[in-house]
């Protein structure tokens, strides 16, 4: 009984090393580290985004159908103009300001400091999760449709759709713990093999419409049913276009592998004119690929396919271009049509997952607000599968019923981005700009509220995404708010002076809160912490002084300046915390001089949860007693830790 249980902890130690284990050559202290990426020509770059932007072709089309019904041409051109005058002018900016593939999210957090910046960016961080997390399960639901509706695939399948979907996701999970690459070479087979189908398939379905006219007559007859007046159709058209958003995703994806894409061998770290240059043809070029099909796609199917097999239980539900492939042009074509589009939304889902893996590190640790297993690849990947499990059996793997949550997501970040872009021109007073693009933003906050309004399980997902990842950032943060949080300490030479002098004999440092600098301050100053402290007074002291700014950061770089006033010796620095920075400091002062240092403070009065909340939202509050704390906690030898006194 003994063995089995030492066994069972033996398996368990063995499971958790396995799950936090890290690539110690990608990872170096205590947060990611960027990667080395190789780069490739912008085309093979594009076809990466493509698995994720045109595998939507797989459901797009049955969706705009069943949205739009015979209106769904319309609806979709007025889409494409958006994606063409709308995302990608935005897109092609975002791509010159974020070089290295920060992407828009990064830019509203450059743009909006201090905490609102962090908890906007906690808030689209929501949306990006709703994004990729419906990405995956609806990309596996697709895939399972068109492995269903397969007329070679055996009768039992029938009714088997949540559990082979969840089956997909879990392979797609287990890829991930095992370890993925991105493989670009991959992408671009995937990609040009499923577009040459696609296009396939739209010239058959238009000599189909071609050589029977009557299909074109049905249509006008089913689109002028009700509103005979062609403006009244666009009106109602422009009323219906935001279920369609589906088709805009992949803009965020193609600024996100910038650091893929190769540019001149001019380039530089901080100027990359080839880069943005080649990332503008490679967004260009998708959505002029995408707008193609998605004209192409939506009129045919609209016009070839029966209303009733788009709707749930028909053979065009979530796959209406297979179920023309296979009308048209047999059931062998139609088979490898359906692996063809399996592989591509599968690999769909693997970008999506990829993406996933890559917020929290870029992110929620350099905030505090992520706990230290989050910032390894295979817990995450556990977390994520478990999230797509519960959201595949809520929606009951159904591929319209995702549409709603997805197009949430997508429209929400364009619209961020279209709002980035905006405050972009404005702070570089650019008017004719900020006004193009304050009109942009405003078209896809209507697409996006519309959307809501009409789908709003999209909004509810999202919102408990937000909800879970603020939480959890708050908990972390509060949790890890007494580390360290110092990347590293850099003393300039009057500093490294003082500290030289001072290592002679006793260090003594007094902690003290600039107000006018003046000799008086610090003669009072003196004179009050002697007295409280019995330091007699010929030993020498030095002051420390450490101003906030930026509070909603989590680490930084502290740089010492020495200053000196009259005949006091001053340590100056600035932190994103005050207490933490003080025990960074004499920790580094313990290191290089050899000998403990001790800081001297003074009571604060006050209520006790007031000083908490002060710390954790501005960096301040009960000094000395969260400077005891950090030390404590940084060096568990109470032989080797710098002292704090507290006198008054």
């Amino acid at each position: 009984m003994s063995k089995s249980i030492v066994s069972t902890k033996r398996l368990g130690s063995q499971l958790i090393l396995w799950l936090l284990e890290e690539d110690r050559r990608e990872k170096e202290g205590p947060y990611r580290k960027e990667e080395a990426h190789r780069q490739h020509p912008w085309w093979q770059v594009m076809c990466l985004t493509g698995v994720d932007y045109f595998s939507t072709l797989g459901y797009q089309p049955g969706i705009a159908a069943l949205a739009a019904g015979a209106l769904s041409p319309i609806a979709t051109l007025i889409l494409v103009l958006l994606t063409l005058f709308g995302a990608l002018p935005i897109y092609r900016r975002i791509a010159a300001e974020s070089p290295h593939g920060e992407g828009s999210i990064a830019m509203l957090e450059r743009l909006l400091p201090w905490w609102q910046g962090k908890l906007l960016v906690l808030c689209l961080l929501g949306f990006v999760a709703t994004d990729f997390i419906i990405t995956i399960t609806l990309s596996a639901a697709d895939a399972t449709a068109h492995i269903i509706e397969n007329p070679l695939t055996p009768h039992w399948f029938h009714g088997q759709t949540i559990a082979i979907t969840l089956i997909l996701v879990a392979l797609l999970g287990a890829v991930f713990l095992r370890g993925f690459r991105e493989a670009i070479g991959i992408a671009v087979v995937l990609v040009a093999v499923y577009l040459l189908l696609n296009f396939i398939v739209v010239s058959v379905g238009v000599f189909q419409i071609l050589t029977h006219p009557g299909a074109i007559a049905n249509w006008q007859t089913a689109l002028f049913a009700r509103h005979s007046n062609p403006l009244i159709l666009i009106g109602i058209a422009l009323l219906i276009f935001p279920k369609l958003a589906l088709g805009l995703s992949g803009f965020e994806t193609g600024v996100t592998v910038m650091p893929l894409v190769k540019g001149n061998s001019s380039d530089t770290l901080k100027y990359s004119k080839g880069r943005i240059r080649n990332t503008r043809k490679l967004l260009t070029s998708a959505a002029l690929i995408m707008s193609f099909f998605l004209l192409t796609t939506s009129f045919i199917t609209t016009l070839l396919i029966p209303v009733a097999e788009f709707a749930s239980g028909g053979k065009a539900n979530g796959r209406a271009l297979a179920y023309l492939a296979h009308l048209y042009l047999g059931n062998v074509f139609g088979t490898i049509y359906d692996l063809s589009t399996i592989s591509i939304l599968w690999f769909a889902g693997a970008s999506a997952m990829a993406g996933l893996l890559n917020i929290v590190p870029r992110y929620l640790p350099r905030y505090g607000m992520a706990p230290n297993w989050a910032r390894v690849t295979r817990p995450l990947v556990l977390v994520y599968t478990a999230i797509a499990f519960v959201v595949t059996i809520i929606f009951r793997a159904n591929v319209e019923a995702q549409g709603g949550a997805y197009a949430t997501g997508v429209l929400v970040l364009i619209t961020s981005a279209a709002f980035a872009v905006t405050l972009s021109a404005h702070r570089h007073r650019e008017k004719r700009a900020k006004l193009v693009f304050a009109i942009i933003t405003l078209l896809f906050l209507y697409t996006t509220i519309v959307n809501i309004i009409e789908r709003p399980e999209g909004i509810r997902i999202a919102g408990f995404f937000i909800g879970a990842i603020i939480f959890t950032s708050l908990v972390s943060r509060v949790w890890r708010s007494t580390e360290l949080r110092a990347e590293r300490i850099e003393v300039d030479e009057l500093a490294a002076q003082f500290l030289a002098e001072e290592s002679q004999g006793a260090i003594r440092l007094i902690a003290n809160r600039l107000n006018k600098g003046d000799v008086l301050e610090y003669f009072m100053k003196e004179k009050e912490v002697r007295e409280d402290n019995h330091i007699p007074p010929n030993d020498p002291i030095l002051f420390l002084e450490i101003q906030v700014s930026d509070a909603s950061e989590f680490a930084d770089i502290i740089k010492v300046r020495g200053v000196q006033v009259g005949d006091y010796r001053i340590l100056r620095a600035e932190s994103a915390a005050v207490p933490n920075a003080i025990a960074a400091l004499l920790l580094y002062i313990r290191d290089q001089t050899g000998k403990i240092p001790h800081a001297y403070f003074g009571w604060v009065e006050g209520n006790p949860i007031q000083y908490l909340l002060r710390f954790i939202l501005f960096g301040e509050g009960d000094i000395a007693v969260v400077t005891r704390e950090v030390l404590r906690r940084a060096e568990k030898n109470p032989q080797k830790r710098p002292g704090v006194h507290v006198g008054g």
